[in-house]
Parts: structure tokens; C-alpha cells; sequence
């Protein structure tokens, strides 16, 4: 079996099929096949015909990107469950990788192998967060990445009323979605990993962060709300592993880099500009809104019939949560007026800075940061006793700097064919242009796989993929004997999440309850030669029907692949 690859083809190719997180950090190409198997997928291209995205080609780029976000946060929820693809264990996944990279830089880079980031991760629990904290033995679970078929088909799972998918499937549904449906140049579109997260940037109106259902804009990104904490959490303290794009990927690990050198070097450019924000009196109120716990330092200056008044920092921003207004300038004197008069004092309060004074400042004063004569005449000019007046500059200009941990320069930057596809070609001609490339770009090779495309495809990766890494076929009907299980895989409707000729792996069948004959009968083998791995099994596919035979039993299934061949097992 797998005559016609070697052990390293065979591993990557068939990555493509379960798409797992780990598969992609060791096969980087991987993240960009995903992309590509959802904008040949027809489902996106359905959306078209939504009546919600009528017009939606009079609209300017951003709008039609916040049209596309709202679309997707009513359809799609965030899957945090990362037991949905069942559990492995840390030492078959290291010996499958080890010809690949060594043990040590898995566990560095991997958060299924112990990996918690930065200090920031240990004191927010990040492990906790994701639930990685009671797979501290050898079990992990797989937290395999969905295609848009295997999103949609959430809606089949108990518990669940629309699509879903983790991280890494809502960042390959965004940028395909913005290319069909936005008409975004894939130029335009840098696909971004970390150990814990993926997101994409998006080159328009000053760079847009995606973050899981979300969109983040410049000035969304320094708001200083819970959502933009949230949405900063991998880019201001991990490491970005991979930057995937149509000219190429670079990897934190690989010394090699396929992706355009200056394309790379203009990314990097465009990312950093996107991260940093000049300090104002904005940003001052932004910050102290994130760093909440500052706030007792400071108050504000509020104008009122001819007077002044003043108000803590703390109480002001409180009224945030009820209203429409915030502190910010531009709303800041419809806020204070909402506010209860007990609330305010008629005299400055002791110890305090006063807000204001840090507008005044900063509209006078360029300060540089990096500057200690800067720093200090600012702490002069603000001079508050019993304050910590430089730790809160130093936060604030952390705050409004983020120097992202990019994979670096120092690569062997290796010319590579990019993807070209155009937003106004059809579905029809990008699937005959990525078929056309196949021999000399791999991720294009390889999206025919993450496609599931048995009529394009060979089938050793997807049948290996299936026996070895479908745990919750296996564990779902491990309390059924033989004539059980295959009176449970008849019985389900027999319907595929796939069109044509694409697969179903078997824990998608169990897990959407649904399959084709084919699917059920891959399903079926795989559970079968678990309990037995000597037994002999033979699966035909004629047009219309498979045949499964096993232990001289035959057993057959109507199929609507439209394919003919015989797997044996």
C-alpha cells in the first residue's frame, strides 16, 4: 500500500486530509491548501446568491468586508471544543513529526505539547482558557482545523443551531470569503499562525485584523476594550510561526522560505505600522480603559455652567458600560452630562492627574519614548507625588507599541511559482488553473487533498488518514458488537456534506450523524480494523453502490460518488 510515496509524501499529503493544527506547523503549505480547498469549494460561491449580499459589489472594500463580517457572525460560531476530533497521544504524534523536526522544538512551539507562551499566558491561564489543562498526561486532542463542508455540517451536531469551526477554519473561511465575495486581491490577504491562534491581515483602508467570527481595525485594535484584548493576544505576546500568502509561506523553524522576498519585507512593514499608534490623549483614555486597575491615578475635568468639576477616573469610566458614549474626546462632555451630580467633585482631587493636563501636553510635545530626557519631562510637567508616574508611561507606550515576533529575515528565500488567481475568475476556472500548477506548486497539489477530491486525487493519503486518525468513529461504537455497528452506519441518512466526488472522513460521518455508502464503508473498515488490524477487508466502489467484503461477508450500500475502484485493507 502507498507504493506511490515515500514516507514523507505520504505524511504530508495525508496531513492535508485531517488538517490538524500540529500538521500545519510541521507542514506549513498545509494552511494555504485549506484556503484554496474552500474557495474551489462551492459553498462560498453559494453565498452570492444571498439576498444580504445584493449590491455588494457597489460598496467600497471596508464595507463590503463589514457586510462579509456580519454574514459570518450570524452563520458561524467559534467551536472551543477541542474534543470534537478525539484524542492521541503526544507519543505518536512525535514519532510521526520526528523525521520532520525534533522533539524539543514541538514542545517549544506547540500547545498541545506543553506549550503556554509568555509570562502573560501563565497569569491568565491560557491552557485553562482552551481546556488543555486536563490533557497534562500523554493524551492530547487532536484539534483538527475544518474545511467549510465540515463547518457547515456543525449544524447536524447536538448542542449546536448554525456552522462552527476553530481558529484556524474561520481564518481560511475569511480569506476565501473575502476573495469570492469581497473581491479581495489574495495580495492583499496574509494568512498569520501562532502556537495558540490564527488570524488574517488584510491589506485595506490601513490593514484589518480577522480575529476568530471579528474583524479589528486600526483604530479598533487600540480601543481598549475586552474584544480588541482579546483579538491582540496572539500578535502583542506569541510568536508568529507561519505567514502564509499566495507567493509563498515563511516558517519560524525552516530555514527556507518560499515566499516573495519583498512582498515579505513590505508585509512586514505594513504589519508594524498597523501595531504602532503616536500617544495622545485618545490612546491615554483607550489605555486606561484595558489597564482598568491604573485608573485610581486620575481624574477628569468636566466644564458645567461656566465652572469646573471634577470626577475620579474610575467612576467616569464606569458609566462606559451603560452608555452609548465614552470617555474619549469626542463624546467625552455627552458622557460626564449623563452622569449623577453627587458623582462630582467642585475642587481638583488630591493626588490625581487630571486627563486633561495629558491632552494639553501631548498636543505641545512630540515625546519619544525611548527617550529618558523625554520621560522625564513629562513626568515633570505632570508631577503628581505618591504616583507611579513612569510605570504608567512605560505601560502606555507598550500599549501603543506592539513589535510582532515575526519568523524572521535571515531565511533562504527560495523563488517559488505564487498562486495567481483573479477575484472576477469563476470557480470553474480557478479549480482547471489550480489543476494546472499542481506539478510545480505544491500547495496547489496539495488543496486537491484538503478537497477530498477522489476524482482527482489519489486515494492512500485519505484511506491512511482515515484508519489512523479517526478516533471518534472508533470510540462512539465501541460498545457495539459487529452487527451493531453496521445496523448504525445503515441507518443514518444517506447523505454526504461533500458534493460530487469529494469524502467524508469517518469521524465526520459519526459526528454529523451522515454519509454516503463509500464514507460509511471507510467509516466501518476503520472501526473494524481496530478491533481486528489482521482481518482482510475489500471495499468496491461501481458507480452506484460499494461493496464492502470482509470475514466472506459482503455487505452493500447505494453510493452517489460516481466513482469506480477497489481499496483493500
Amino acid at each position: 500500500m502507498f507504493e506511490i510515496f515515500n514516507n514523507k509524501d505520504i505524511e504530508k499529503y495525508s496531513s492535508a486530509v485531517t488538517l490538524s493544527d500540529m500538521e500545519i506547523f510541521i507542514f506549513p503549505e498545509l494552511l494555504y491548501s485549506l484556503l484554496l480547498a474552500n474557495i474551489m469549494s462551492p459553498i462560498i460561491w453559494e453565498w452570492k446568491k444571498d439576498e444580504w449580499f445584493k449590491d455588494i459589489d457597489k460598496l467600497n472594500p471596508y464595507r463590503k468586508i463589514l457586510r462579509l463580517k456580519q454574514y459570518i457572525m450570524d452563520n458561524y460560531d467559534f467551536n472551543l471544543d477541542i474534543d470534537t476530533w478525539g484524542l492521541t497521544t503526544k507519543e505518536n504524534e512525535i514519532a510521526r513529526f520526528e523525521p520532520f523536526m525534533n522533539v524539543e522544538t514541538i514542545s517549544r512551539s506547540n500547545a498541545l505539547f506543553g506549550y503556554e507562551g509568555d509570562k502573560y499566558y501563565f497569569s491568565m491561564d491560557i491552557r485553562r482558557h482552551f481546556g488543555l489543562d486536563k490533557y497534562n498526561s500523554n493524551m492530547i486532542p487532536y484539534w483538527k482545523t475544518e474545511t467549510v463542508e465540515a463547518m457547515n455540517a456543525f449544524k447536524y451536531k447536538k448542542n449546536y443551531e448554525k456552522g462552527a469551526g476553530e481558529c484556524v477554519s474561520l481564518s481560511t473561511l475569511y480569506a476565501a470569503a473575502l476573495f469570492i465575495i469581497c473581491k479581495i486581491p489574495l495580495k492583499d490577504i496574509y494568512l498569520l499562525a501562532t502556537p495558540l491562534h490564527s488570524q488574517n491581515f488584510v491589506d485595506v483602508k490601513g490593514g484589518i485584523v480577522t480575529n476568530n467570527r471579528r474583524i479589528v481595525t486600526k483604530n479598533m485594535w487600540f480601543n481598549g476594550t475586552e474584544l480588541t484584548v482579546k483579538a491582540q493576544r496572539a500578535i502583542r505576546n506569541e510568536q508568529i510561526t507561519i505567514i502564509s500568502h499566495n507567493t509563498g509561506f515563511v516558517h519560524v523553524v525552516y530555514p527556507e522560505a518560499t515566499i516573495d522576498h519583498e512582498v515579505y519585507m513590505g508585509f512586514e512593514k505594513k504589519l508594524k505600522k498597523f501595531l504602532v499608534h503616536d500617544i495622545d490623549y485618545e490612546m491615554l483614555c483607550n489605555f486606561l480603559r484595558q489597564e482598568s486597575h491604573l485608573q485610581k491615578f486620575f481624574q477628569i475635568k468636566h466644564e458645567y455652567h461656566g465652572g469646573h468639576r471634577y470626577i475620579p477616573a474610575e467612576k467616569a469610566y464606569a458609566y462606559e458600560h451603560t452608555s452609548s458614549f465614552k470617555i474619549n474626546k469626542s463624546t467625552r462632555d455627552k458622557l460626564l452630562s449623563e452622569i449623577d451630580e453627587y458623582e462630582f467633585c467642585q475642587e481638583p482631587i488630591q493626588n490625581r492627574i487630571c486627563l486633561n493636563n495629558f491632552d494639553e501636553f501631548f498636543k505641545k510635545h512630540k515625546v519619544d519614548f525611548n527617550d529618558e530626557k523625554d520621560i522625564i519631562s513629562v513626568m515633570d510637567e505632570l508631577n503628581c507625588p505618591n504616583m507611579p508616574l513612569k510605570e504608567i508611561l512605560t505601560s502606555l507606550y507598550e500599549f501603543c507599541n506592539i513589535d510582532p515576533r515575526l519568523p524572521g529575515k535571515n531565511k533562504n528565500f527560495i523563488k517559488a511559482e505564487p498562486i495567481q488567481l483573479s477575484p472576477e475568475m469563476s470557480r470553474e476556472d480557478i479549480v482547471n488553473y489550480l489543476e494546472s500548477i499542481r506539478d510545480t506548486n505544491v500547495s496547489a497539489d496539495l488543496a486537491f487533498y484538503a478537497l477530498r477530491d477522489f476524482s482527482r486525487t489519489e486515494w492512500d493519503p485519505f484511506i491512511k488518514a482515515a484508519l489512523e486518525r479517526n478516533p471518534v468513529s472508533i470510540n462512539m461504537y465501541e460498545n457495539l458488537n459487529e452487527d451493531e455497528v453496521i445496523n448504525a452506519l445503515e441507518n443514518m441518512p444517506n447523505v454526504s456534506i461533500y458534493n460530487g466526488s469529494r469524502m467524508a472522513q469517518p469521524d465526520e460521518v459519526c459526528n454529523y450523524q451522515m454519509g454516503d455508502g463509500l464514507e460509511k464503508a471507510i467509516c466501518l473498515a476503520n472501526i473494524l480494523k481496530y478491533r481486528n488490524n489482521s482481518r482482510s477487508i475489500c471495499i468496491r466502489v461501481l458507480n452506484d453502490h460499494v461493496e464492502i467484503n470482509f470475514n466472506n461477508r459482503i455487505i452493500n450500500w447505494p453510493s452517489n460518488k460516481g466513482l469506480n475502484g477497489t481499496i483493500k485493507l
